[in-house]
């Protein structure tokens, strides 16, 4: 009886049949279509980060120049793509491929920072005296894209 038992195990053939690879191959398909969308939308979230931590920053840096009672600085150096930024006397260091425009008020108690990355979906506006960072409210889509001014009069 053992003996009749090896002997049909020996012979059976191992492997998978077609229709099993295939159901594999189509799982495999269905879980990729979702993770490469979700994957590629990560990259341009980044990009996106980077661009409000340095607003955060610049923003921070103008308050600090103002709270030592000087003012916000009317030479600050903020043009396209430029790393390091200069606020006052302060440098700044900002991520690589991003650019800032800077606008006060005609009191100049506020200020506006408009900041994108050209990588990047989305332009981020830091407002001083309307809570700080928020979506840019101008943005158009360009190719290249430039950056919207904040439109200042009086105060914001």
């Amino acid at each position: 009886m053992l003996a009749r038992i090896r002997k049909a195990m020996e012979e059976r053939e191992e492997g998978f049949t077609l229709i099993e690879l295939l159901v594999v191959m189509i799982i495999i398909g269905i879980l990729a279509a979702i993770a490469i969308p979700v994957f590629l939308s990560q990259k341009s979230k980044g990009y996106d980060a980077s661009v409000k931590s340095d607003l955060r920053t610049i923003a921070n840096e103008l308050e600090s120049y103002n709270t030592d009672g000087l003012g916000y600085p009317t030479n600050v150096a903020i043009t396209a793509a430029v790393s390091p930024v200069t606020v006052g006397t302060t440098t700044v260091r900002t991520s690589t491929g991003n650019s800032f425009t800077v606008t006060y008020n005609t009191a100049a108690t506020a200020f506006c920072i408009v900041g994108m990355n050209g990588k990047g979906t989305r332009e981020w506006e830091y407002i001083s005296d309307q809570g700080g960072l928020q979506l840019a409210s101008t943005f158009a889509a360009a190719s290249p894209p430039t950056l919207a001014a904040c439109t200042v009069s009086g105060a914001f």
